[in-house]
C-alpha cells in the first residue's frame, strides 16, 4: 500500500506562514506528479498547486505569488511554503500523488488525510 501523511498544519494570524509537507511511504517504484488540494467549508476541495516530477510547477490564481510547492524526490516529499496568508486560506489542506508501485504497471492516485490550516484576522 502507499500512504501519504501530511504535517505542517495549525493556526496563524493574517499575514503569517506557514510550511506543510507530506511524505509518500509504503511499496513506491516511482511517483510522478505531486500537488495540495484544499477544501473550505461548505466548499469543494479545489487544486491550490502542483509539481510534476520533473518540477514544472503550476498554481492557483488564488495563491500565485504566496504559496511555493516544490518537492524532494528522494525522499518521495513534497513542501507548500505559504506566505501572507488570507483569512480566506482556512481549509483542510490535502495532498495528492501519482505513484506506481511496480515497474511497468499503472500510476494510481492517492490522497492523504489532510491537515487543518486556519488563518486569523
Amino acid at each position: 500500500q502507499v500512504q501519504l501523511v501530511e504535517s505542517g498544519g495549525g493556526l496563524v494570524q493574517a499575514g503569517g506562514s506557514l510550511r506543510l509537507s507530506c511524505a509518500a511511504s509504503g511499496s513506491i517504484f516511482s511517483i510522478n506528479a505531486m500537488g495540495w488540494y484544499r477544501q473550505a467549508p461548505g466548499k469543494q476541495r479545489e487544486l491550490v498547486a502542483t509539481i510534476s516530477s520533473g518540477g514544472t510547477t503550476n498554481y492557483a490564481d488564488s495563491v500565485s505569488g504566496r504559496f511555493t510547492i516544490s518537492r524532494d524526490n528522494a525522499k518521495n516529499t513534497v513542501y507548500l511554503g505559504m506566505n501572507s496568508l488570507k483569512p480566506e486560506d482556512t481549509a483542510v489542506y490535502y495532498c495528492n500523488a501519482d505513484v506506481r508501485r511496480r515497474r511497468f504497471t499503472d500510476y494510481n492516485n492517492y490522497w492523504g488525510q489532510g491537515t487543518q490550516v486556519t488563518v486569523s484576522s
